[in-house]
């Protein structure tokens, strides 16, 4: 495996790889001396390379990008036109069709592709997606959504558009409509109205700046209501408040953030006034995409074509940014 970008949150892939003994690290590259230092701490064999080139000329089986936003569709083609899997931080691009772009280097090169949709990996996300495929909640008729990150992201290009594709919505919602379509089979968007501002002024369509707070109403083919809301830097009343609601015909099911926490979430099932519980902490769920994506790319997985999915859920937030 090569690494492209060892911040945070590149090195907490790594070592969920490594401790899965899913891969072998083979080289680094950073443009930090810094966090090069931090991850040789958990590959001290690794080579250290001049980016992505660097990684390029060694002929790794899979590259795990983990770099500013603006970059992650290029790099993910070079690395997927190059036989090289690529496992890469969201969003895989700005837009549909730099996702769309990717996927079809994806596919053309026949090599596996994945984005880091953590959530999915939670146990609590699990659980529910499995008692809506078996029916026990009935037609799924409503999902409410929200993601309100009382702090906001800590580097400067997540607030230039033309660096990070959009603001909240594309750091944090992405997650949250990922989450709705995977859990109820990706039916299709048939239509998208939201309300975008920046420091309480609404935006418009195609806006030239990030927005702060989003919301957004998703109909979805058979006519399930999908509320979202997400914001940066809102008074929360703590940390985040994260949660994944499901209404059906014969329940209901919720993922909820505990206590304010970006990392515990406990899942229940619901039916009338009664209460199951599905899934409480502690659950270490934040580096299980990348050691899937391992996994399988040890197994011999080539192109996937779920990885088309990607592109649905890039089309949704395009709408909700009117463009």
């Amino acid at each position: 495996m090569g690494f492209l970008g060892v911040g945070w949150i590149g090195r907490h892939r790594m070592e969920a790889i490594v401790n899965g003994g899913f891969g072998t690290v083979a080289a680094i590259a950073d443009t930090s001396q810094e966090m090069i230092a931090a991850a040789k701490q958990t590959a001290p064999d690794a080579q250290v390379v001049d980016g992505l080139d660097g990684l390029l000329a060694l002929g790794l089986d899979g590259i795990v990008i983990a770099t500013p936003s603006a970059m992650h569709a290029e790099q993910s083609i070079r690395a997927l036109q190059s036989g090289t899997a690529v496992f890469c931080q969201k969003p895989l691009g700005r837009t549909a069709d730099e996702v769309r772009a990717v996927v079809d280097a994806a596919r053309t090169a026949d090599r596996l592709l994945e984005v880091d949709l953590s959530y999915r990996f939670t146990e609590g996300m699990r659980a529910i997606r499995e008692r809506v495929e078996r029916g026990d909640l009935g037609r799924i008729y409503a999902v409410d959504l929200v993601f309100h990150n009382a702090y906001g992201p800590d580097k400067p290009w997540f607030y230039d558009p033309a660096l990070s594709g959009g603001g909240c919505v594309m750091d944090l919602g992405v997650h949250l409509v990922d989450l709705a379509m995977w859990t109820l089979g990706f039916p299709a968007a048939t239509d998208v109205s939201a309300r975008l501002f920046a420091g309480g002024e609404p935006l418009a369509a195609a806006p030239d700046r990030c927005e702060d707070y989003a919301s957004a109403l998703i109909t979805l083919e058979g006519g399930t209501a999908v509320q979202l809301a997400c914001s940066w830097k809102v008074s929360a009343g703590q940390d985040a408040v994260i949660g994944a609601s499901f209404y059906g015909t014969s329940g209901g099911a919720a993922l909820r953030n505990v206590g304010g926490s970006f990392y515990d979430f406990t899942a229940e099932a619901y039916r009338g006034t009664s209460r199951e519980t599905l899934a409480t902490p502690p659950d270490e769920w934040g580096g299980r995409a990348a050691a899937d994506w391992a996994r399988r790319l040890g197994e011999g997985e080539r192109f996937d074509p779920s990885a088309e999915r990607l592109i649905d859920v890039a089309g949704v937030l395009d709408r909700i940014y009117g463009r």
